[in-house]
C-alpha cells in the first residue's frame, strides 16, 4: 500500500489516521515500507501513525550515533506538536526509543518492542562484507528473516547500495559501534510505562534470549512470541503482529 511521504521543516515521514499517535521508528536497514501492516490496520483504529525517516546517513559522521537520533525523534514530535505517545521500534529503532525515553519519559505513554537492539545482538562483525559482494550480501539480508523469500531483489539492492557507498558504510558502523556504547541494561528498569515486546521465536539478530532480558527488566512488560519468525515480526506475520499488539493495547486501555 503506497502513503503519501510528507516533507516539511527538515522532515520527512508518513502520517496516517488519527487520535493516540504511536511513532514507529525503523532500524538500521530499514526502510518506512516494513511497516505497511500496521500503518494500515492502525490508522483505521483510533490511533494516528507517524513514521519518521531516521537521519541515519545525513548527520555528521561524529554525530551518527543513538543519542542524535534520539535528539532527532524529540525534535520530530516537538514540529508535530505531540507528545503522550506509543513508540513502536524495530531493531535500532527500539534502540533509539529506549535511550529518548531514558531523558524524556514523562512524554512517553507505552512502549512496542519488537527484535529491538539495546542489550545486545549479533552483527555482522568479522564478516562485514567486502565491497562488490552481492551474493554475500544476498545471504546475510536472508538470514535477518526465517522465510529469505522476505529478503526481496529491491531490499537486497538497498543494502548492497549501502555498503558499497564509503560514507554510508562508516556511518552503518559508526551507529554499530553507538548501540553497544549505549547498552540500557541498567536504564531498562527505571521505565515504569506498560511495554510490549513481540519476538520472533528464530530471530538471530536479537536472538529470544534478548527478549527473555528485556521482559526481566522492565516493571511491567508481555512477552509476545511468534513462531517461524525472525527479526521484523511486522513484515514476516503482520496479521499476526497486529492482532497481539491490538488486544495487548485494548487489553491495557492504551
Amino acid at each position: 500500500m503506497d502513503y503519501t511521504l510528507k516533507k516539511e521543516g527538515g522532515f520527512s515521514y508518513i502520517e496516517e489516521g488519527e487520535g493516540q499517535p504511536i511513532v514507529v521508528l525503523h532500524g538500521l536497514m530499514g526502510a518506512l515500507s516494513n511497516f505497511d501492516g500496521i500503518v494500515s490496520h492502525f490508522s483505521k483504529s483510533g490511533y494516528k501513525v507517524l513514521i519518521p525517516e531516521l537521519p541515519l546517513y545525513s548527520l555528521p559522521l561524529i554525530k551518527t550515533n543513538v543519542k542524535n537520533l534520539s535528539k532527532f525523534v524529540k525534535e520530530f514530535m516537538d514540529h508535530k506538536k505531540i507528545e503522550n505517545v506509543i513508540f513502536l521500534g524495530n531493531s535500532l529503532g527500539g534502540h533509539v526509543s529506549l535511550y529518548f525515553t531514558k531523558h524524556n519519559p514523562e512524554k512517553v505513554k507505552a512502549l512496542v518492542l519488537t527484535g529491538s537492539s539495546g542489550l545486545y545482538e549479533n552483527s555482522m562483525g568479522n564478516t562485514y562484507p567486502k565491497r562488490g559482494d552481492y551474493e554475500f550480501m544476498k545471504k546475510k539480508v536472508e538470514e535477518v528473516f526465517y522465510d529469505p523469500k522476505v529478503a526481496t531483489k529491491e531490499l537486497v539492492d538497498t543494502v548492497f547500495g549501502i555498503v558499497n557507498d564509503r560514507i554510508k558504510a562508516l556511518k552503518t558502523l559508526a551507529i554499530a559501534k553507538s548501540a553497544i556504547r549505549h547498552n540500557m541494561s541498567e536504564d531498562v528498569p527505571e521505565m515504569k510505562m506498560p511495554t510490549c515486546l513481540i519476538w520472533g521465536k528464530q530471530d538471530g539478530v536479537t536472538p529470544p534470549e534478548v527478549a527473555l532480558d528485556f521482559n526481566k527488566l522492565f516493571p511491567d512488560s508481555e512477552l509476545f512470541w511468534i513462531d517461524k519468525c525472525g527479526h521484523a515480526p511486522m513484515m514476516e506475520h503482520p496479521e499476526t503482529f497486529n492482532i497481539i499488539l491490538e488486544d495487548w493495547l485494548t487489553k491495557r486501555s492504551i
